[in-house]
C-alpha cells in the first residue's frame, strides 16, 4: 500500500505559475512506479493531465496542457513534481497524484492503483 501526499496548491492569477509536489507518506520508493497527475473540476470527470514512466524515459501530456505543464521526478528526494506555467482559469480543480506499477504512462485513471487526497488549484481571471 502506498499513501501519496500532494502539496503546493493554492490561488493564483491567470498567467501565473505553481509547482505541485507529491511524495509517499510512508517513505516508499517512488522509482518503481509510473506516476501521473490528474485533475477534477466541480461536476466534471477526473481527467489525466501528465505522466512520467517508471524509468523516466518518457512523459505523456494532455493536449490542454502541452507546453505549459511539466512533470518531473527527483529520486533523491523521492518526490514527483508538477510545474504549471501560464495558468488559465480552466486549469482550476483538485489535482491528484497517482501511482501505477506498470512501465508506461497510461491516461486512464483506472490504470492507477494509488492516489493522494488531492490539492486545490484555483486560477482567477
Amino acid at each position: 500500500q502506498v499513501e501519496l501526499v500532494e502539496s503546493g496548491g493554492g490561488l493564483v492569477q491567470a498567467g501565473g505559475s505553481l509547482r505541485l509536489s507529491c511524495a509517499p507518506s510512508g517513505g516508499q520508493e517512488f522509482t518503481t512506479y509510473t506516476m501521473a497527475w490528474f485533475r477534477q473540476a466541480p461536476g466534471m470527470e477526473r481527467e489525466f493531465v501528465v505522466g512520467i514512466s517508471r524509468d523516466d524515459s518518457h512523459t505523456l501530456d494532455a493536449d490542454s496542457v502541452k507546453g505549459r505543464f511539466t512533470i518531473s521526478r527527483d529520486s533523491a528526494k523521492n518526490t514527483v513534481y508538477l510545474q504549471m506555467n501560464s495558468l488559465k482559469p480552466e486549469d482550476t480543480g483538485v489535482y491528484y497524484c497517482a501511482a501505477d506499477t506498470g512501465g508506461v504512462v497510461r491516461a486512464s485513471r483506472y490504470a492507477y492503483l494509488y492516489w493522494g487526497q488531492g490539492t486545490q488549484v484555483t486560477v482567477s481571471s
